[in-house]
């Protein structure tokens, strides 16, 4: 395993420095070790579906028939993503 010599400095609220603290606990490890592994694995999840695509033969000719199909208009689609959405309205639901 490779040295480490890099540093990740966080700001955390005296809640969140307790329950990491507990969790660390919890788990047997250090706080530093707990978050380490905790934001490793998050940060892979996050990856994943980005980096790695699998599929089987039969999977990837159905994928890869639709990737060959001219591209079609999809009714209602282009009005709906052009229109104001629920983050658009105003706190208290009136849009603005």
């Amino acid at each position: 395993m490779e040295a480490k010599a890099e540093r990740l400095h966080l700001r955390v609220d005296a809640a969140q420095k307790a329950l990491l603290e507990a969790a660390s606990q919890a788990a047997g490890a250090s706080v530093s070790t707990f978050v380490l592994k905790a934001a490793t694995e998050a940060a892979a999840d996050v990856l994943a579906d980005r980096r790695v695509f699998l599929l089987d033969e039969d999977a990837w000719r159905v994928f890869d028939a639709a990737l060959e199909r001219p591209e079609q208009e999809v009714a209602g689609l282009r009005e709906l993503l052009s229109g104001p959405t629920v983050l658009d309205a105003a706190p208290g639901g009136v849009r603005e």
